[in-house]
């Protein structure tokens, strides 16, 4: 098939068009910058088989017309959320999801033909936080909670391709763990010097996935049209920060012993700091239901598969 993705430069877009290269696919990719695309999937492999289109995420312009010809689409793109959250970069979240995929539906529903199904990824942040819930795909969404307004706007605008005919499917991801980048990336350098701990008071949640597993949801909801609705991207046995901590600290051989104070990541990240002081737990209840099968079910493995 041919598969139109955005956000296929980040860490786990990156992983994804690899997979779906070896696996016969091609891809168009849309991208705010051709040139990094072109750096990013510079191997011989993705040369017949990658074909890349500028875009303006939140435009309507000519990129929307080569969305015809494109059997399914997926959508990635999203601004960054793990920075200081001044009222401009808020705005930036909210427009990157919001309107970047009120426009690629655009794209789809006027595409011809068009593709039979979008796979949009979305956040457990559409949760809110909780040390004591327990969250599933059928739970409602927090009430004045910012990312979970951002999410909520987010799956509304991809929810609007249903009513052209075409299978909606979202992945609402968890915490990444993949090498190369992400949340992992940013614990190592600590806990290689020995200076490694929970971050915060060690009791909030920590909904993890390991990237190879996302990778996987996201092709079978790609490829099985009987799954439609909402997918938790989370791997069945979150656990608590401390413990979390502590695995990470076993695997590398280094202690976690030295906390990280609320107070240095309110001050790095303002706002944004509630996506790593706060959690939740998140059960991939429909997502198993459907058949999906995790390779890395324990974080002990998934960690040391990508720390290795």
């Amino acid at each position: 098939m041919k598969i139109a993705v955005t956000g296929a430069t980040g860490l786990v877009g990156t992983r994804l068009v690899e997979r779906l290269i070896d696996e016969g696919h091609d891809v168009r990719v849309f991208t705010r910058s051709v040139e990094k695309a072109r750096r990013v999937f510079a191997a011989p492999k993705y040369k017949q088989s990658v074909e890349y289109v500028a875009y303006t995420p939140t435009e309507s312009g000519d990129w929307q017309k080569e969305m015809s010809g494109c059997d399914r689409a997926i959508n990635l793109a999203g601004e960054p959320i793990s920075e200081r959250w001044t009222a401009e970069r808020k705005q930036r979240i909210l427009n990157s999801r919001k309107l970047g995929t009120q426009k690629l539906v655009e794209a789809i529903v006027q595409a011809e033909p068009k593709p039979t199904a979008l796979i949009s990824g979305s956040a457990i942040g559409f949760y809110g936080t909780s040390e004591s819930a327990e969250f599933f795909e059928t739970s409602e969404p927090a009430e004045n909670d910012f990312l979970s307004q951002v999410c909520q706007a987010w799956e509304a605008e991809a929810n609007k391709a249903k009513d052209a005919g075409v299978r909606v499917a979202i992945i609402r991801t968890g915490i990444v763990l993949g090498d190369g980048g992400g949340a992992i990336a940013k614990m190592l350098t600590p806990f290689k010097l020995y200076a490694g701990g929970p971050i915060g008071s060690g009791r909030q949640w920590f909904s993890w996935i390991h990237i190879d597993d996302l990778v996987n949801l996201f092709i079978q909801a790609l490829l099985d049209t009987s799954m439609h609705g909402v997918y938790n991207g989370t791997a069945p046995n979150p656990l608590r920060m401390k413990e979390f901590c502590e695995t990470l600290g076993e695997v590398l051989d280094r202690p976690s012993w030295l906390p990280v104070p609320d107070f240095a990541i309110e001050a790095l990240l303002g706002d944004g700091a509630v996506v790593v002081l706060k959690g939740q737990k998140v059960l991939p209840e429909r997502t198993q239901a459907s058949g999906f099968s995790f390779e890395y079910d324990e974080a002990k493995e998934a960690i040391k598969q990508v720390v290795s």
